[in-house]
C-alpha cells in the first residue's frame, strides 16, 4: 500500500451548540488516509462517523464547528495544493474543494438526485463544471461514466428519469456523478444502506473497481464491520467521537484488541448460533452533551477496569498497523480474554 499521505488529520474536535448546550461531537480524533487506500469508518449510529467526514467538506451544520486540531489534506502529485481545511471558511473557497478534490456519496440516493432533471444531465452538470469541457465532450463523458458504473444501454438512460431506475441504479448514477467531479478522495456514507444484500456487494465490488480505475483514496462508512471484511485496506473503529482502534483489516477481524471492537464482531449476524439470539450491545451510547471520563466505553464494558472510569486511554500499539485506545493493553492490566465468538474468528473459524 502507498504510504504516501493524502489527509493527515490531528486531535479534531468538533462540537455543536444547541439551545444553550454544548454537543462534543469528535473528541480530539487523529487519523491517516493513505493515497489509493480504502479506509472504512465503523460504528454504531451516533458515534460521529458522518460528522467527521462532513468536516472535510465544509458540509457541518450552521450550529456546528471545529473548536481545535487540523485536518491537512494533499492533492495528487500534479496537484499542488497542499490545504489545512479547518481554515477553510468562505463558501467560494469550499467550492475549489468540494466536488473536485473531495467528493461524497450519500446513503439515500433519492435525497441526492433532482426528480425534476434526466439523470444524463445532471453528471453533465459535475463534467461541466469541474472538468472544464464543451457540451458534446461533455455529453461523451457522461456516457462514459453511465458504462463505467455498470448502467447498460447509456445512450436510452441518459434521458431517463431517476424515478425511472431501481435503488441500485439509483445509486450507480451519484456514484457517476461523484467520479465525474474528478476527485482524489471519495467519500462514501453507508452507499449500501438501502440495498438489498446482492446489490450490496454489487456496488461495494464497483467501489473496488473505480478506485483502482481512477486512483481514489476512498472513506466508506458503515455501522456494519461485516460489510468491510472484502473491501477495506484498514479499519478505524468508531465509538462516542473518538477512534478507538485502528489496524488492517487483518488486524480488526483477527486480532481485535478494544472491548467494543469485540462487541461489534459478536454482533455480526453471521457469526450467529442457530436457535439463539443474536448478541447485542448492552446499553447506550454516552451522552455527548455531558463530560465524559476515563474509557467513553466502561459502563457497557462488563470487562472494563477501575482505571476505565477516571482516565482516558492514550493509544497502545500492538504493531506497527495496528493501535487501540485501552488500558487492557498496558503492561500492567490482567490478562483479559475476548469473547469465544471473537477467538474462533481470530482462529479463522467464522470468516
Amino acid at each position: 500500500m502507498n504510504q504516501e499521505k493524502i489527509l493527515e488529520v490531528n486531535d479534531l474536535d468538533i462540537k455543536f451548540e444547541l439551545r444553550g448546550k454544548t454537543l462534543h461531537a469528535i473528541r480530539g480524533i487523529s487519523l491517516d488516509l493513505y493515497k489509493g487506500e480504502i479506509l472504512a469508518i465503523v460504528g454504531e449510529s451516533g458515534s460521529g462517523k458522518s460528522v467527521f467526514t462532513k468536516s472535510f467538506m465544509g458540509l457541518l451544520e450552521r450550529n456546528g464547528y471545529v473548536d481545535g486540531g487540523s485536518a491537512v489534506y494533499s492533492g495528487a502529485d500534479d496537484r499542488e495544493n497542499v490545504v489545512e481545511l479547518t481554515a477553510v471558511k468562505r463558501e467560494k473557497d469550499w467550492l475549489k474543494i468540494r466536488g473536485h478534490e473531495i467528493a461524497m456519496i450519500m446513503q439515500d440516493p433519492m435525497t441526492s438526485l433532482n426528480p425534476l432533471k434526466p439523470i444524463g444531465v445532471q453528471i453533465m452538470e459535475a463534467v461541466l463544471l469541474h472538468q472544464k469541457v464543451g457540451h458534446s465532450e461533455a455529453k461523451k463523458r457522461t456516457l462514459k461514466y453511465l458504462m463505467d458504473v455498470g448502467i447498460q444501454d447509456p445512450e436510452k438512460r441518459f434521458d431517463q428519469y431517476p424515478h425511472e431506475f431501481s435503488g441500485g441504479m439509483r445509486q450507480r448514477v451519484v456514484i457517476a456523478i461523484a467520479i465525474a467531479c474528478n476527485p482524489q478522495i471519495l467519500i462514501c456514507d453507508e452507499p449500501t444502506t438501502a440495498l438489498d444484500v446482492t446489490i450490496q456487494a454489487q456496488i461495494l465490488d464497483l467501489i473496488k473497481e473505480l478506485r483502482h480505475k481512477y486512483r481514489l483514496s476512498v472513506i466508506l462508512i458503515t455501522h456494519d464491520l461485516g460489510v468491510v471484511a472484502n473491501i477495506a485496506d484498514r479499519v478505524a473503529v468508531m465509538y462516542a467521537g473518538d477512534i478507538v482502534e485502528i489496524g488492517t483489516c487483518e488486524d480488526i477481524f483477527y486480532d481485535a484488541r478494544h472491548p467494543y471492537t469485540w462487541a461489534l464482531l459478536s454482533s455480526l449476524p453471521q457469526v450467529g448460533v442457530k436457535g439463539t439470539d443474536l448478541f447485542s450491545i448492552p446499553g447506550t451510547p454516552p451522552n455527548l452533551y455531558a463530560e465524559i471520563k476515563g474509557d467513553a466505553f466502561a459502563p457497557r464494558n462488563p470487562q472494563a477496569l477501575k482505571i476505565d472510569f477516571v482516565k482516558r486511554p492514550p493509544y497502545f500499539e500492538v504493531s506497527p498497523t495496528h493501535k487501540a485506545k485501552t488500558w487492557l493493553l498496558d503492561p500492567r492490566a490482567p490478562k483479559v480474554d475476548p469473547p469465544p465468538v471473537v477467538s474462533k474468528i481470530r482462529n479463522g473459524g467464522l470468516l
